[in-house]
């Protein structure tokens, strides 16, 4: 009886060593996070900043040189067509230097003596005009007689018209020289047409819309061709993004779009790309690297009191729609890694991690689509680390964890 007991005891004792060992030495079920394939609607979006812009941008400018009154209008104002801009008073005629008005004289009377020139130019044209008018009209009376010949008649003829035409341009000739005594007179004495010294000249708006910006406000002499300042219709508001050239060649005219961050807590616009330009341009990131870049032109298509307080030059955030699908088998991108140059996943079959090769088509940067390889339901892992290899126990990670 005392044997037995020993021999129970012990045999108990020795297997509780050996499953204590077992336990100890059995691998732990490795911690991890799981995603499900699934069937949804999948989008796929290029984006960038951008900003807005009126479509239509006067830029007014000062046609002549004078003193420019004080502009009362501000960024903002309403204006209308015909409404006043500015208001210059033209200054008074250039004063030659003594050598400049001895050279605009001078070219007056070069002038002068060049009219006379084609006036008796002209004098002689008229002269030859009328000898050969009455030796036309003669040879026409013989030839009726049958004493001169055709020919002398169609020589005759010619001659008349080489005259007529030497008559025109002799009296051309004086027109031109007419044209430059005048030019030079306004040279040296200032030209005697347009707004008047003491007369107000008035730039008047061509437009209804706004003031988007006022360059020159003060008081003061201004020069033709300055800039004062720029007007536009606000109904025109459009987006101009500047893309990668890489992203640019996956859209074109007719892309949906959406506009984003252009104020807090704010839906997104609706928009759609109008043109993208075929005139790409380089640019440097912050970080230094060289950029190959392309304008996209967007139209907002909602209404347009959905633009709230949006104006030109505003920073917008920008998601052009390149590609949707509404039934797309799709995992998160954090569940794909490369193996043996393909894309593969760990799919959990009986709490076991399997590698499996996937063939995957679109991907948006948080989910993609699966071709091949999937179906949907089947678990994956997502992030797998150094811990997970093929056939190893894994267990879901809690929230806690």
């Amino acid at each position: 009886m005392t044997l037995r007991f020993r021999t129970v005891f012990w045999t108990a004792a020795a297997l509780t060593v050996l499953v204590t060992l077992i336990w100890s030495f059995w691998p732990e079920p490795v911690r991890v996070d799981i995603a499900r394939a699934a069937i949804a609607p999948m989008t796929v979006e290029i984006r960038d900043e951008g900003r807005t812009r009126i479509r239509d941008v006067y830029a007014i400018a000062a046609p002549v040189s004078g003193r420019l009154l004080r502009i009362d209008l501000e960024p903002g104002d309403r204006i209308e067509t015909g409404d006043v801009l500015a208001r210059i008073l033209p200054s008074e005629p250039s004063i030659l230097d003594t050598r400049s008005q001895g050279e605009a004289e001078a070219a007056i009377h070069l002038a002068e003596a060049a009219l006379s020139a084609a006036r008796a130019d002209a004098q002689t044209a008229t002269s030859a005009l009328d000898l050969a008018r009455e030796d036309h009209t003669r040879i026409a009376r013989l030839r009726a007689t049958g004493t001169a010949s055709q020919a002398q008649l169609d020589r005759a003829a010619a001659e008349l018209r080489s005259a007529q035409a030497a008559a025109i341009r002799a009296q051309a000739a004086i027109r031109m020289r007419e044209a430059e005594i005048e030019a030079a007179r306004i040279h040296l004495h200032g030209a005697g047409s347009g707004p008047q010294t003491g007369e107000i000249f008035d730039i008047r708006s061509p437009i209804d819309g706004v003031v988007l910006q006022v360059s020159r406000e003060s008081e003061g002499p201004v020069a033709a061709g300055a800039s004062l300042l720029e007007i536009g219709d606000p109904a025109g508001l459009e987006i101009v993004a500047e893309f990668l050239s890489a992203d640019a060649v996956q859209t074109g005219p007719g892309d949906t779009a959406s506009i984003t961050g252009w104020r807090r807590d704010a839906p997104p616009l609706p928009a759609r790309v109008r043109r993208v330009e075929p005139y790409g341009f380089e640019q440097y990131s912050p970080l230094g690297v060289e950029e190959q870049r392309v304008n996209i032109v967007l139209d907002f298509t909602g209404p347009p009191d959905d633009l709230g307080k949006l104006g030109h030059g505003y920073r917008v955030e920008t998601a052009i729609t390149v590609w949707q699908r509404d039934d797309a088998l799709q995992i998160p991108v954090a569940a794909l890694f490369r193996h043996d140059r393909e894309w593969a996943v760990y799919r959990i079959i009986t709490n076991r991690a399997r590698l499996t090769p996937v063939v995957i088509g679109r991907d948006n940067g948080i989910q993609a689509e699966i071709l091949s390889g999937l179906s949907a339901g089947d678990r994956v892992i997502l992030y797998p680390g150094e811990g997970v290899a093929d056939g190893v126990v894994v267990r879901e990670r809690s929230v806690t964890e």
